[in-house]
């Protein structure tokens, strides 16, 4: 699958793989096809801007040499002859300005519909798909500067977007050095201006919102000979008399979540297993996303999907898309979302180690495909603080599933003068009942891996700390591993803010 990128230098990859592209002839004769991909592009038309509109007598002939060197890379079908020029298919989602265009519509009509914190989040993938100025290595070719200045406009009026569902959700502080910022870099956008306003009035600074409309008037009579526009100068007037309406809103209460990971549309019930017990606790709500490699995969991932909202016992939100970061797009949703806890199967199309390095959260990776189905849950436990993440989310699912809980720990070595992990042990366990009112139960296993194989037989799920890989090829159970999170687990009470707040309590 073919993938075009012009929202920075221009850039096309196949099969994810990046094409090595030609020199600036090449690189102009591609971005013009790709400014009016799917449409016919005349012959003259590429020869004029190809050549600044002083075309040789050859320039048919250097056009058709570019489209046959492009059809290499390309391959035969991507560009199609069609008089009276040449067409460049492109498919509907593998262009990044469609991409971009499509999300921030998406963003305007969530904005409309009052769903702030989901334009928000539209907002930020579709910005996220910027590298830098539009085909900027074709920055001074004549025919590139219309369209440049027309892709510099669409980003500038998502960023004015993506303010306005910032100050709808309260973020006016950490708005004020950006929007001061875009408004020296652009003084004669009253939007900007007036956005800037709010923020410094719901900052406590209603002097300096004033000043700045008496600087924006003074600029724009001096430059323009003209008065700001009816919503500025009634915005002022709202500053002046202070209008509840442009108070702070106040912050709708984050429902905390837990955020699924199929592998594949067959796949998602081992996941739905372990994860709707935890969505049973007060506030707290279960998001299934379904990330797949291509467009084609969607309808059936879709289908797939849809089917869980048919079971009455289970209360949750669904997204499938596709992705070409899949891990960068879960660390997002994660971070929008007040996800708690990722919980992502080790099949999936996911970076599991670009997840683990960016998750915001707890992560759990789960190694099997089918439900648990033995005895309760076994935590190998060694102290480390993954670890201490893996008894915590055993202890919640033990907790809602009335399990058994059991601690393997090392036995003694004499010869080599270790003591057995039974004092360790007993910590973790009343560390887990005084949080939640769960027991554990200790078992010792002999420091072998057949040893510790041999401790968790019969479990129906073991939980384990991330580096213990080499369970995954022993246990007879699926097996958890998990990572400690930025962000408090899953036990963690409303009022705990951060992880280390958390762990001290527990």
């Amino acid at each position: 699958m073919l993938d075009f990128r012009i929202l920075g230098p221009l850039e096309v990859l196949l099969d994810d793989e990046p094409v090595r592209l030609g020199g600036l002839k090449q690189r102009a004769t591609l971005a013009i096809l790709l400014l009016d991909a799917n449409r016919v592009v005349p012959v003259e038309r590429l020869a004029d801007d190809l050549y600044a509109g002083e075309p040789p007598v050859t320039a048919v002939t250097q056009v058709q040499r570019q489209i046959s060197e492009l059809r290499k890379l390309l391959g035969a079908d991507a560009i199609e002859t069609r008089a009276p020029g040449y067409l460049l298919h492109v498919d509907p989602d593998g262009r990044d300005l469609d991409r971009f265009e499509r999300w921030t519509y998406d963003a305007t009509v969530a904005l409309g519909a009052g769903d702030a914190l989901g334009a928000a989040d539209l907002l930020a993938r579709a910005l996220g798909l910027w590298r830098g100025a539009p085909l900027s290595d074709l920055a001074y070719e004549p025919f590139a500067q219309p369209a440049i200045a027309r892709l510099d406009e669409l980003r500038l009026a998502a960023l004015e977007q993506q303010i306005e569902a910032a100050l709808a959700l309260g973020r006016e502080s950490v708005l004020i050095p950006e929007l001061e910022t875009l408004v020296w870099d652009h003084p004669l956008r009253e939007r900007l201006r007036g956005q800037l306003m709010v923020a410094l009035y719901r900052t406590g600074r209603q002097a300096d919102a004033l000043e700045l409309y008496r600087k924006t008037r003074q600029l724009l009579v001096e430059e323009l000979g003209i008065e700001p526009s009816v919503a500025l100068a009634e915005l002022e007037q709202q500053i002046l008399r202070q209008d509840p309406a442009l108070d702070r809103p106040r912050p709708a209460e984050l429902v905390r979540a837990v955020l699924l990971v199929p592998a594949a549309d067959d796949a998602i019930a081992p996941l739905l297993s372990l994860a709707e017990p935890l969505a049973r606790r007060p506030d707290r709500s279960l998001i299934v996303a379904r990330v797949v490699a291509t467009a084609e995969e969607l309808p059936a991932a879709s289908a797939a999907v849809a089917k869980l909202h048919e079971q009455e016992d289970v209360k949750l939100r669904t997204a499938v898309f596709t992705s070409l970061e899949p891990a960068r797009d879960v660390v997002r949703l994660a971070a929008s979302y007040d996800v708690e806890l990722i919980l992502v199967a080790a099949r999936s199309v996911v970076d599991l180690a670009a997840l683990a390095a960016r998750a915001p959260c707890d992560l759990a990776v789960l190694y099997g495909d089918s439900p648990p189905a033995g005895d309760g849950i076994a935590v190998p436990f060694g102290g480390n603080e993954n670890d201490w993440a893996a008894l915590e989310l055993a202890a919640w699912l033990a907790s809602m599933s009335a399990g058994r809980l059991t601690l393997v720990g090392t036995a003694a070595d004499p010869a080599a003068g270790r003591r057995d992990a039974s004092r360790l042990l007993a910590d973790a366990s009343l560390a887990v009942q005084r949080v939640i009112g769960v027991s554990a139960e200790p078992v010792l296993a002999e420091r072998t891996e057949e040893g510790l194989a041999a401790a968790l037989a019969g479990a129906g799920l073991v939980v384990a700390g991330f580096g213990s890989d080499r369970l995954v090829e022993r246990s007879a159970a699926p097996v958890l591993l998990v990572q400690r999170g930025a962000r408090p687990g899953g036990l963690a009470p409303r009022e705990s803010l951060t992880c280390f707040s958390w762990s001290l309590q527990l």
